[in-house]
C-alpha cells in the first residue's frame, strides 16, 4: 500500500440564552416612550466629584453560555467558583444584568460597541460582518493610545468577521480548524486562552492596555476536563463553569492579590446564559427566556468593593462604563448608559428600557422572528404567540399576562414598534446582484439572502410550537458524536419531512451524508440549502466542496465563482474555489484563490498549508516547507500542516521525523484518515505491526467509503492477517 500525498483542503463551515408597577391609565404608552428616549442618554452625564483614573488599564472578560445563577457569587450552592466570586467580592456586583442576543456573535458585538444588533446589524452567528465603519471599545481605546489585544476561544468570533479592528493582537487560533461542521464549532480551553492573553500582558509591560479575554468552556457539549467532570456527573454544565472559573485563576490572581489591582480595571460578562431545559430549551439560541438574556455583570473599579446592584442593566452599558471610568467622553450616539455613578451608589434610573431578539431560528429555520422589550419589570416576547411577563412577581416566566394585562401588552407592543424603526435590516453577506443573477442562472430560484421570509408569521411558525424540533436538531448532534450517524441521518430527514425550509438541518444532512459516505446525498443536500440561502457562504462553501469531491469541479467553479467577486470574499468560499480549479489541473489560478483566501483572513494557518501543498503539487519543496512551517508559526496545532511536512520528510528518506510528524497530527486531529494511512503504511514497513494495526483500525473507522473504498478494502484484508 503506497502512501496518500496531500490535496489542497477545504474546512467546511460549521452550521452551528424593579421599578413601580405601571399605572393603568392613559399615559402608560407614554411613558414607555419616554423610557426609551430617555433611557439611553440618563446617566451618560459625569459628576465631576467621582474619582475617575485615565490611567487605569482594561480587562474585558466573557464566559460563553454563563448563566448569572450558576455562580456561587449568584447564590448557587452547588458550583465552586471562588474566583469569580471573588472578583464580585473585590468590585460591583450587578444582579440584574442582561442580554440583548442569546448567540455568541452578536451578543459580544453589542457588548464591544455598546449599540443594539438593529444598529450595528449583526444578528447571527453566521453569515454577517461586523461593519468596518461602526467603532468599538478597542478602536476607541487604541486611538487613546492603549495597547489593545483580544484573545478569543471559538471560531464564532474568528477576526474574519470584523471584531478585530483595533486590536493589536487578535488572537483566534482555535483547536480542530480542520474539524469544523454543522455539529463542532472549533475551540481553543480556557487555560490556553488565559495563558495566550497572560503571554501577551507581560510583554506590554509598563503601557497602558485593553485586554479582552473570552472563554468558551461552559457551552454545549458539556465535557469538562478532570476533575470537574466527576464532581457534576448529575449536571454536565456545572463542571464546564467550575472548570472556567479555575481557568481564570492565573488572569484574576494578579489583579485580586498582585500588582495590577491598583490599576487595573476589570469587567466580566458572559455572552448569554444555557437554558438547562427550561420552557423545554435544551441549550440556547431560540427563546429569550431570562435563562438565557439574565447575565452576570461584575465590573471591579480599584478602590470599591462589596457593592451590590439590584437595579437593571444591560450589555450595551459596557462600553460607557469603561469610557467613563477612564474619564473618557460618553459618545451620546451609544444607547447604553455609564453605570459608574450606579456603581458607586447613586440612585438608580427612574426609567429602563432594554431591547432583545432572537433571530437565530428565523434566519436559518424560517420560523418566526422573536423580539422584545424589558421595561425594567414587565417583559413582552413578541411571536404570533405575544408573552408578557411580571419579572418581580414570576422570575421563571410561566405564567402569560396577555390576557389579563391588554393595556400593558398593547404599549410596549408599541413602544417595541418604535425600537424597531431603527433597525438597519437584516442583511447577510454582501449584496451582489451579479452574484444573484447568476445564481438564478445556475438553477437556485428566489436568490434570498436567509431563509424565506413571510409577510405574516402564524402559530404553527412560532417557536414554541418547533420546539420539539429543535430538541430533535440536538438529538441529531449527540448521535453523530457518538458514531451513530444512520439513527442522526433518519432524525435529521425526520425534521427535515415536517419543516422543509430549514436550511440550517440541511447543511446538517448534508454533512452527514458525506459522513456515511453517501456523496450524491450529501451535494443534493447542501444543494437544498444553496436553494433556501443563495447567499449564505456556508452552504455555498459547502456545496462547492461536495460537488469537488464527488468529481464534479467544474460545477463547483460555476457555482463558486459569482461569490469570489464580492468586496469582501469569505474564506470559505475562496478555498472551495480554489480546491476547484486544483482538482481540474488549473494550478495557477488555485494559487491565487488560495492567495486570496490568505490576504482575507491572514491569521488562518489553512491558508499556508493550501498554499503549500500546491507548491509541494509543483515540485517546489523549498517554498512548500516555508508556507506550510509558516501555517505552524501561526497555529501549530494544524493537523494537515502536520501530515504534509511528514510525506515531505517521507520522501526525502526522514522516516523517523515522518512518523514523529504523522502521530502529532493524529493526536491533533484523529478523524484525519489520510494521516492515519500514512502512519500505518509507514509503520508496518518498519515492522512496528502493534502500531500499523493501531493506525490502521481507527482509519477503517473514520474514512469515508465513497472517497477510500479501495484502501479500506486493502486495509481490513491487512487486518486480517495481522489480528491482535
Amino acid at each position: 500500500m503506497a502512501r496518500k500525498r496531500p490535496e489542497p483542503q477545504n474546512t467546511p463551515p460549521p452550521v452551528a440564552p424593579s421599578a413601580p408597577p405601571w399605572r393603568r391609565q392613559w399615559p402608560l404608552a407614554l411613558a414607555v416612550i419616554a423610557a426609551l428616549i430617555v433611557g439611553a442618554f440618563l446617566f451618560a452625564r459625569r459628576s465631576s466629584s467621582l474619582p475617575r483614573n485615565p490611567k487605569l488599564s482594561v480587562l474585558l472578560i466573557s464566559i460563553d453560555t454563563l448563566r448569572a445563577d450558576a455562580l456561587g457569587v449568584y447564590g448557587n450552592r452547588k458550583v465552586a467558583t471562588p474566583w469569580i466570586d471573588r472578583l464580585a467580592n473585590d468590585g460591583v456586583r450587578f444582579d440584574a444584568a442582561r442580554a440583548h442576543n442569546v448567540v455568541t456573535f452578536p451578543s459580544h458585538a453589542n457588548i464591544l460597541s455598546g449599540l443594539y444588533p438593529l444598529t450595528h446589524g449583526v444578528r447571527d452567528n453566521t453569515g454577517f460582518r461586523f461593519p468596518q465603519n461602526v467603532p468599538t471599545l478597542a478602536t476607541r481605546l487604541k486611538d487613546r493610545g492603549f495597547a489593545t489585544g483580544a484573545f478569543v476561544s471559538a471560531f464564532v468570533l474568528d477576526g474574519r468577521f470584523g471584531l478585530d479592528r483595533g486590536f493589536d493582537v487578535y488572537d483566534d487560533r482555535t483547536a480542530g480548524m480542520e474539524r469544523q461542521s454543522p455539529f463542532m464549532v472549533p475551540d481553543r480551553s480556557g487555560p490556553e486562552t488565559v495563558a495566550a492573553a497572560m503571554k501577551w500582558m507581560a510583554s506590554q509591560a509598563g503601557k497602558q492596555t485593553f485586554t479582552f479575554v473570552h472563554l468558551y468552556d461552559p457551552h454545549f457539549p458539556y465535557r469538562a476536563r478532570e476533575p470537574f467532570a466527576s464532581r457534576h456527573r448529575d449536571v454536565p454544565y456545572y463542571g464546564e463553569v467550575e472548570a472556567t472559573d479555575a481557568a481564570l485563576e492565573a488572569l484574576l490572581r494578579p489583579v485580586l492579590e498582585g500588582p495590577r489591582g491598583a490599576d487595573t480595571l476589570v469587567v466580566l460578562t458572559s455572552d448569554h446564559g444555557e437554558s438547562l431545559g427550561e420552557h423545554g430549551e435544551s441549550t440556547h439560541g431560540i427563546f429569550a427566556y431570562d435563562a438565557t438574556l439574565h447575565v452576570p455583570l461584575i465590573v471591579r473599579l480599584p478602590g470599591v468593593s462589596g457593592r451590590v446592584v439590584t437595579a437593571p442593566v444591560r450589555h450595551v452599558d459596557i462600553v460607557p462604563t469603561v469610557l467613563d471610568a477612564l474619564g473618557l467622553e460618553v459618545p451620546g450616539d451609544l444607547a447604553g448608559r455609564s453605570l459608574w455613578t450606579l456603581a458607586l451608589g447613586g440612585d438608580a434610573p427612574a426609567s429602563f428600557s432594554s431591547y432583545f431578539e432572537s433571530l437565530s431560528s428565523s434566519l436559518n429555520q424560517g420560523w418566526a422572528p422573536l423580539r422584545g422589550l424589558f421595561d425594567g419589570r414587565f417583559k413582552y416576547i413578541d411571536l404570533p404567540l405575544p408573552e408578557l411577563y411580571d419579572i418581580a412577581a414570576d422570575p421563571k416566566e410561566l405564567k402569560n399576562l396577555v390576557a389579563s394585562e391588554p393595556a400593558r401588552l398593547e404599549a410596549l407592543r408599541n413602544a417595541l414598534g418604535r425600537v424597531r424603526e431603527t433597525d438597519r435590516g437584516v442583511t447577510r453577506g454582501e449584496e451582489d446582484k451579479a452574484a444573484v443573477e447568476k445564481l438564478r442562472a445556475l438553477g437556485y430560484v428566489g436568490a434570498a439572502q436567509a431563509a424565506p421570509q413571510k409577510d405574516r408569521y402564524t402559530e404553527s411558525d412560532d417557536p414554541k410550537s418547533l420546539i420539539g424540533i429543535d430538541a430533535r436538531n440536538r438529538e441529531v448532534v449527540s448521535l453523530f458524536m457518538d458514531g451513530r450517524i444512520d439513527e442522526a441521518i433518519a432524525l435529521a430527514r425526520t425534521n427535515l419531512k415536517e419543516r422543509p425550509d430549514m436550511a440550517g438541518a440541511s447543511l446538517q444532512l448534508a454533512y452527514l451524508e458525506r459522513a456515511r459516505g453517501n456523496l450524491a446525498a450529501a451535494v443534493e443536500a447542501a444543494r437544498h440549502a444553496v436553494t433556501l440561502k443563495p447567499l449564505d457562504s456556508e452552504a455555498v462553501s459547502l456545496l462547492g466542496a461536495y460537488l469537488t469531491e464527488v468529481g464534479r469541479p467544474q460545477e463547483a467553479i460555476a457555482t463558486l465563482a459569482p461569490f469570489v467577486q464580492a468586496t469582501a470574499p469569505d474564506f470559505d468560499v475562496l478555498t472551495a474555489l480554489g480546491l476547484a480549479y486544483s482538482a481540474v489541473g488549473d494550478a495557477n489560478r488555485a494559487r491565487d484563490v488560495f492567495t486570496r483566501a490568505q490576504a482575507a483572513d491572514p491569521s488562518n494557518a489553512m491558508g499556508f498549508v493550501n498554499i503549500g501543498t500546491l507548491d509541494l503539487m509543483a515540485g517546489n519543496r523549498p517554498a512548500a516547507r516555508a508556507a506550510l512551517e509558516r501555517a505552524l508559526d501561526l497555529d501549530p496545532s494544524v493537523a494537515r500542516a502536520h501530515n504534509t511536512l511528514g510525506v515531505m520528510a517521507a520522501e526525502e528518506g526522514r522516516i523517523p521525523e515522518a512518523i514523529a510528524r504523522w502521530r502529532r497530527a493524529v493526536e491533533l486531529n484523529p478523524s484525519d484518515y489520510e494521516t492515519l494511512y500514512n502512519l500505518g503504511v509507514t509503520l508496518d514497513k518498519q515492522g512496528d505491526v502493534a502500531g500499523a494495526r493501531s493506525a490502521f483500525e481507527q482509519y477503517v473507522r473514520v474514512a469515508p467509503v465513497a472517497l477510500e473504498g479501495r484502501d479500506i478494502a486493502r486495509t481490513r484484508v491487512w487486518l486480517s492477517r495481522h489480528p491482535r
